[in-house]
């Protein structure tokens, strides 16, 4: 019988294996990815990116304007949401039209005319003018609105805070109590709190995304803004402005609580735990004295009167220290003691690397023990 010609010869080094097609010799060429199948691999990154720019919109985050919780935050919320749905018209009212001029009127052929010359039509230069000027107008009134009501005095009811931000952490005094603390800003749920903003060195930017817009504060010129917390909880906030070498890591957190529970924080400030309450705790409260301290940390109640780095007054208490960097227990506070440059970069705090494990460890129990 004659063989197929069509059909390649077995190789006859390997009996019942056939040469893929391909050159005349037999050597197979290498498979090009046909068009279909490219499209089908784009087609199903576009589907798994969706999906997870989908799943990653559907998880709430404390620290995301889109999950507003305060009257600030849903005042803004509502004019970000108002101002995305006419964008999003103006968007498609361009690029359908558009579209469908590309495809309808695209040039088939190398032969084909030019289309009609039209000159501009009078209706449809009006709308184009008249539009965009609508557009405007709904954009503005409630903008100017709700900036008279942000910028407006939150009330005599408001608990007044004054903030004031330093390079690279925040401060929290409370005039009417007598309260001066840094990187967690207590407040009522449910009570607005007036906030007087303030710079001890460059230009600063405070902002709760979860409970009000960004504000600046500037070196020498105050401003103000009020936020309020539907919710009792712990809203983290940051410095939304570049402010030196460690900006990013200016972080703060307010904490909303109860009445009664912020009541409960701010008879815990005004009588704070000072004294050592054991041998270990002593001793380093001995040693804080040493090395000076206090010359440049506050502790309410005893002869620490500085005012260079934050009030240690209730460390204790606070879930974190420097700016959030790091949580608030022994092995971390021993970290930033031995070396703070390498927690913040550029840090006034020195470092006291020549402590002992032993000092280390009593320092920071007089540290915790201060409730």
């Amino acid at each position: 019988m004659l063989e197929n010609p069509r059909r390649p010869s077995p190789d006859p080094a390997h009996p019942g294996i056939r040469p893929a097609a391909g050159a005349a010799d037999g050597t197979p060429t290498p498979r090009r990815r046909t068009a279909p199948a490219r499209g089908r691999r784009l087609g199903r990154l576009a589907a798994l990116s969706g999906a997870a720019l989908l799943l990653a919109a559907c998880a709430a985050h404390p620290a995301s304007v889109l999950h507003p919780q305060g009257a600030a935050a849903r005042m803004e919320y509502r004019l970000f949401d108002f101002s995305l749905i006419i964008m999003t018209g103006v968007f498609l009212s361009v690029i359908i039209p558009l579209t469908y001029v590309i495809l309808r009127y695209r040039q088939r052929s190398a032969a084909q005319p030019l289309p009609k010359q039209v000159e501009g039509s009078h209706f449809l230069e009006m709308l184009w003018t008249v539009v965009p000027i609508v557009l405007l107008i709904a954009l503005a009134v409630p903008t100017v609105g709700d900036a008279f009501r942000l910028a407006a005095p939150a009330g005599p009811e408001a608990l007044q805070v004054t903030v004031i931000g330093h390079q690279w952490w925040w401060e929290f005094r409370y005039p009417s109590l007598g309260i001066v603390t840094a990187d967690e800003m207590h407040i009522p749920a449910g009570q607005r709190v007036e906030l007087t903003l303030e710079s001890a060195d460059v230009l600063h930017s405070f902002w709760v995304p979860s409970l009000a817009g960004k504000e600046d504060t500037v070196p020498g010129q105050p401003n103000s803004m009020w936020l309020e917390a539907d919710h009792p909880g712990t809203y983290p906030g940051q410095c939304a402005e570049f402010c030196g070498l460690s900006h990013s890591l200016m972080r703060f957190f307010v904490v909303a609580q109860t009445p009664s529970g912020f009541a409960a924080w701010v008879h815990g400030m005004q009588h704070p735990v000072t004294t050592p309450q054991t041998p270990l705790a002593a001793q380093g409260l001995s040693i804080f004295n040493q090395y000076g301290c206090g010359g440049c940390h506050t502790i309410d109640g005893t002869a620490a009167q500085g005012t260079v780095g934050p009030n240690l007054t209730g460390l204790g208490n606070r879930a974190v220290v420097v700016a959030g960097a790091l949580q608030n227990n022994a092995a971390d506070l021993s970290q930033w003691i031995h070396d703070p440059n390498a927690i913040i970069p550029g840090t006034v705090m020195p470092a006291f690397q020549g402590l002992s494990p032993t000092q280390m460890q009593a320092l920071t129990a007089y540290l915790e023990g201060l409730k």
